[in-house]
């Protein structure tokens, strides 16, 4: 049985972070907790790149164009979303995590969800830095992980092309 899994180690890698403005304050304090979790990773800010947008529902447009870009080897999404008297947040709720994913599926890129779903601002404060951690740290450290468990996935495919190319008789082809 072959296991593989990704290091954290953010040395050498780029990653793009994508930020909700809306609920700024915990906004930021999330990016601030992605910027420090991959800092303490080995990462460089230079090979960080921070991309606004207004809320959370815009987060995966912005994903999924840093994605497509080819510049980066995984896009961290932030945002807040605070329960209010209305469905809308079951709605933004909803289509963050779903497009999010989506970047992932179509892009091969790695795309981190850190998006907090609050139902009070209290809920929010706790997963913003607070009592609850940082959710920006966490989706920093999962964007890491899974930047480095997709070199394991690019060798075993390198890998296999090597042995049919061995089989083949022209272990020269592999570049």
């Amino acid at each position: 049985m072959n296991e593989y899994k990704g290091s954290l180690d953010a040395s050498g890698k780029r990653f793009a972070i994508v930020v909700g403005r809306f609920n700024e304050t915990f906004s930021q304090n999330l990016l601030d907790g992605a910027v420090d979790c991959l800092n303490r990773l080995g990462g460089s800010e230079e090979d960080v790149e921070v991309f606004w947008v207004p809320g959370s529902f815009e987060v995966p447009h912005a994903a999924m164009s840093a994605a497509k870009s080819g510049r980066y080897d995984a896009v961290i999404c932030l945002g807040v979303v605070i329960r209010g008297a209305t469905a809308h947040f079951d709605l933004i709720a909803a289509e963050a995590a779903s497009g999010i994913s989506a970047v992932a599926r179509e892009t091969g890129v790695p795309a981190s969800f850190g998006i907090v779903t609050a139902d009070t601002m209290e809920q929010a404060a706790e997963r913003c830095g607070a009592k609850m951690g940082n959710k920006g740290w966490d989706a920093a450290q999962a964007a890491v992980e899974m930047a480095n468990l997709q070199e394991a996935f690019s060798d075993h495919r390198a890998g296999e092309e090597l042995i049919r190319a061995t089989e083949q008789g022209d272990p020269g082809d592999i570049s």
